[in-house]
């Protein structure tokens, strides 16, 4: 069965063709967006907004790292 629907590939389109006439813009900064996968990206958010069939986002990986704290 297929991931995402016909209105979610459309919506990547769109964005895609935004992208090269450089009308796309990104979120809060309101900067032009140059990038391939940013597009894409924008274009699936606006396609769950529309309640099109596309997978949820996955979610960030937290850092072990970052928490442990050094033995003395």
């Amino acid at each position: 069965m297929a991931r995402y629907g016909k209105a979610a590939a459309k919506r990547v389109k769109s964005a895609m063709r935004r992208r090269k006439r450089r009308t796309l813009k990104s979120g809060r900064s309101g900067k032009r967006v140059t990038s391939r996968k940013q597009a894409i990206a924008i274009g699936l958010s606006e396609a769950r907004e529309k309640g099109a069939k596309v997978p949820r986002k996955r979610g960030t990986r937290r850092r072990t790292s970052s928490r442990r704290r050094t033995r003395k």
